[in-house]
């Protein structure tokens, strides 16, 4: 049994321990905050731009079909996976990861070769350990309110690839933002682009100045970037209530550990003041 003072030695340990996990979870808290409102914000335009495409698509009378839209018999697939740059987050990684294997492996077991756009420096540790898969770009270090301009140059890079042929079909694999407790993986087709069913909706007779190319490659381009901006702002987001949760377990373990460690170290004491008095008795009935 370990001594009064290795006890006492380990509850100030954990007890410091405690203040960090403490901390930590009050500043994931406070960034959660922000992120969510940045998730939210960016939710409505990447909505509405998904439904104006899909309108137009399915419901306007278009000859001109965008290379985008090109449907073609599967040789080489391209996946953008959008994960964390700092660990200490739960399983929010392993569990995106283990989605991304799924999928790409289903892939490479037929055949096709894989392509990747990286985002978060814990992607491009996992995927460096495979050498079967191309990696396009990658991104790290994004700032806590990404923009556009952050995610444009991957995803061009890839949407590129599509229209050259280097890739038949893109995915952009992410963690969708559930609530705070609850957060999943996910993957989303993003190319090419296919028209949703509109049974029940009117088709309409759209006039296009100056054309109908024009609007749609404007168009096609918006709803592709915002899509991946608004997964990498989702993603931000269940890293922050990822990581909060994460440091509240620890700081809910650490209370736990400190309470448990307390009844020992009594007990200790109380083992240690017994023996000084049974040595104390003992040595009156010697004398």
């Amino acid at each position: 049994m370990p001594s009064g003072r290795d006890i006492k030695s380990s509850i100030e340990s954990i007890g410091k321990t405690k203040k960090i996990t403490r901390a930590m979870e009050m500043v994931s808290a406070s960034k959660l905050r922000v992120a969510k409102q940045m998730m939210e914000s960016g939710q409505f335009y990447a909505d509405t731009a998904r439904e104006i495409v899909m309108q137009h698509l399915s419901c306007g009378h278009l000859e001109y079909k965008h290379p985008y839209m090109n449907q073609r018999k599967i040789k080489s697939v391209g996946f953008i996976v959008v994960s964390t740059d700092r660990g200490l987050c739960g399983p929010l990684n392993s569990n995106l990861f283990k989605l991304s294997l799924q999928k790409i492996q289903s892939y490479h077991e037929q055949n096709v070769s894989v392509k990747l756009a990286l985002f978060g420096h814990k992607s491009e540790s996992f995927f460096k350990q495979f050498a079967d898969f191309e990696v396009m770009s990658y991104v790290h270090h994004m700032k806590d309110k990404p923009d556009v301009t952050d995610v444009i140059g991957p995803v061009q890079i890839m949407l590129d690839k599509f229209v050259q042929g280097g890739i038949d079909k893109l995915y952009l694999l992410s963690n969708k933002f559930i609530n705070t407790i609850k957060q999943e993986p996910t993957c989303v087709q993003l190319l090419p682009v296919e028209k949703e069913d509109q049974a029940n909706t009117k088709s309409w007779d759209y006039i296009y100045e100056p054309d109908a190319k024009a609007l749609l490659d404007m168009l096609l381009q918006r709803y592709i970037e915002s899509s991946v901006l608004q997964g990498v702002r989702e993603n931000m987001a269940c890293e922050r209530a990822s990581s909060m949760m994460a440091m509240k377990t620890a700081t809910d373990n650490a209370n736990e550990l400190i309470k448990t460690l307390k009844k020992e170290y009594n007990k200790a004491r109380q083992a240690a003041i017994t023996r000084e008095i049974a040595e104390i008795v003992s040595g009156s009935d010697a004398v």
